[in-house]
């Protein structure tokens, strides 16, 4: 990416800017505007933009590098600046601001034409025959209604036509399991189908409360005319009613009415969730998937002022975020003023709302992980790990460091990587220790990241293999090896985050070692399974190398037993032959032709194997 040419011109006039709270607004040649700010003292903030960009992420420095000139707006006070923000915001729509489109349309419930109606549900009103129920607001209360219809009253959801299909193939599998009543098999007649629709649109229309105590006196009245079998069928569903009922209450919060809010992060994009509780229940739910953002606790106040900007109603009195805000007083301020009542900002740490907030941020996590075509249990671990380390953003790229040995003989170091995590093994790497004998890890250690980080300057262009850098480094040890590995890594001006895992008696993963304490992680689920995974993989691979060294070790060390045979020329017939047992059986014409061999020497190994023999 190019640098701006007018950077110091810019410089120079947001320099020159007053030390006042105000709105600014940067536009690109143009003059068309492409990104609109608050700031709390104008020349602070925007003289940020045009100086060094090395703290800047990718969104910023590709915003500042269109940027033609800027004029700015002077406010009473901050929050003034905030308000006009927002109108600016929404009036301009600015290419670099967190914008939201208002993808909340009408839904509705259609009925198609009778006979044998079924339920479904519908983005738009359409002129085909069908009825329709609606319009709604919430495409989740829609869905779930339909299929709590569908389910309750046993009504076929498959691509039969009735009653043309009627007796022409076996029921589907719904009908044994009794989620559908089965009209395919022709064992009920239509009349039958049509009370079932009729009790649906019951439940539908007033609720499954309604529906229950409708249904109750029904089977009442089947009872006292003696109707046993359909009093049956009426207490099945009145008893299915009840049994969703109970499956709601899984999410349901002590909270009446609030909106949770959570952020999950991907390399370039991210994505906020929302849940919507009215009456303590669940009632709707958004995402919204973004190119990039700034800090998270940046992001998720612009992401607040746009969608509480973009929607009609009222803030609710409580939202409950996943993380810090930037300017939390001033939020809540502008919240309470567009809802009319107090509204209340909370992060909470235990409890059932921290639970309902890990909820609405695994399925932000697995909106991304759709995006990126990941595993969304993954990008939830990732996600975590990243706000465990303080990262900016999840690390996609991991290597991890082990050293194996034998009382500081046969020294070998294992490098594993995980990609969006999950093995790389076409990655991984081994590397005998050189400039260390005896018994030192942090040296080791230090060895290996130094010719880690040679590779990188020599395979750079690549960007493949030892041509890119990890965005996050884990080392097989504790404090120590972090305090010896990072002004390695350091030294070579690499921004790049080293932490150790922490083993406890059991060898089992304990903590996240950091240069100046300990991260425990063992109350983060998705991250200890990770990093759990992790210490195992680069462990067994470290030591599989060190036996597999001891094993050459030790062939190695029969061979050297014959004279004229060094070190050497035994890994050379160790390479030829692949084994002992091939190179006792070879002739002396076939070791003499090994590279390194001479005619005496090839005698001598061909006589030791033979005399043994004998």
């Amino acid at each position: 990416m190019e640098k701006n040419p007018k950077l110091a011109e810019l410089r120079k006039k947001a320099m020159a800017l007053p030390l006042l709270p105000g709105v600014y607004l940067m536009k690109d040649s143009q003059n068309k505007i492409i990104y609109i700010g608050k700031a709390k003292a104008l020349k602070n903030r925007v003289s940020q933009y045009f100086g060094s960009d090395t703290g800047h992420p990718e969104k910023v420095r590709r915003m500042v590098s269109h940027v033609d000139h800027f004029d700015y707006i002077i406010a009473d006070s901050e929050f003034e600046a905030l308000v006009l923000e927002c109108s600016l915001i929404k009036q301009y729509l600015p290419k670099y601001n967190i914008l939201l489109k208002d993808g909340k349309g009408y839904h509705y419930i259609r009925l198609s034409p009778p006979p044998y109606t079924r339920i479904y549900e519908a983005r738009q009103k359409l002129d085909d025959g069908s009825r329709y129920l609606g319009p709604y607001i919430s495409s989740m209360a829609v869905q779930q209604s339909v299929d709590e219809a569908n389910r309750i009253f046993q009504l076929p959801t498959c691509s039969r036509i009735f009653p043309r299909d009627i007796g022409k193939g076996r029921p589907c599998l719904n009908y044994y399991i009794k989620q559908c009543c089965g009209p395919c098999a022709g064992r009920m007649s239509q009349a039958d189908y049509e009370e079932r629709l009729e009790q649906a649109l019951e439940f539908l229309t007033h609720g499954g409360k309604n529906a229950e105590e409708l249904l109750q006196r029904r089977m009442e009245e089947a009872a006292e005319k003696l109707d046993f079998e359909k009093a049956a069928r009426l207490r099945d569903r009145i008893r299915a009613i009840r049994r969703m009922g109970q499956k709601q209450k899984v999410v349901m919060s002590r909270v009446e009415e609030q909106d949770i809010l959570a952020l999950a992060q991907g390399a370039g994009s991210a994505c906020f969730e929302v849940f919507r509780f009215t009456g303590g229940q669940l009632h709707d739910r958004e995402h919204f998937l973004l190119d990039g953002i700034d800090t998270p606790a940046a992001a998720r106040t612009e992401f607040i002022q746009r969608y509480y900007s973009l929607r009609d109603t009222a803030p609710p009195p409580q939202l409950t975020v996943d993380g810090e805000l930037e300017d939390q007083e001033l939020l809540e301020r502008w919240l309470s003023e567009k809802a009319g009542r107090r509204v209340h900002i909370v992060q909470p740490q235990r409890g059932e709302q921290a639970q309902l907030v890990e909820m609405c941020r695994n399925n932000a996590a697995e909106r991304l992980a759709q995006q990126a075509g990941m595993a969304g249990r993954d990008a939830a671990a990732l996600d975590e790990l990243a706000r465990l380390l303080g990262l900016k953003k999840p690390p996609l790229y991991i290597e991890s460091y082990d050293i194996s040995h034998t009382g500081g003989s046969e020294n070998v170091a294992g490098m594993v990587v995980f990609e969006n995590g999950r093995p790389l093994k076409s990655a991984y790497r081994r590397f005998m220790i050189k400039t260390v004998t005896g018994q030192d890890d942090y040296a080791s250690m230090k060895e290996v990241l130094t010719r880690r980080m040679e590779e990188y300057l020599r395979h750079r262009e690549e960007e493949t293999g030892f041509g890119r850098l990890p965005d996050l480094i884990l080392l097989d040890g504790g404090r120590g090896h972090v305090s010896a590995v990072k002004p390695v890594v350091d030294a070579y001006g690499f921004s790049l985050p080293v932490f150790g895992m922490v083993k406890d008696q059991h060898h089992r993963t304990r903590a996240i070692a950091e240069d100046g304490g300990e991260i425990s992680i063992t109350a983060k689920r998705s991250a200890f399974t990770l990093v759990s995974a992790i210490q195992e993989e680069v462990h067994r691979y470290a030591i599989a190398y060190h036996r597999q060294k001891r094993a050459k070790r030790g062939i190695g060390t029969e061979l050297t037993k014959i004279e004229g045979i060094g070190e050497s020329r035994a890994r050379a017939l160790l390479r030829h032959f692949g084994s002992i047992k091939a190179i006792r059986t070879a002739a002396v014409e076939e070791l003499s032709a090994v590279r390194g061999m001479s005619r005496p020497a090839a005698e001598a190994v061909f006589a030791f194997f033979h005399a043994e023999n004998e």
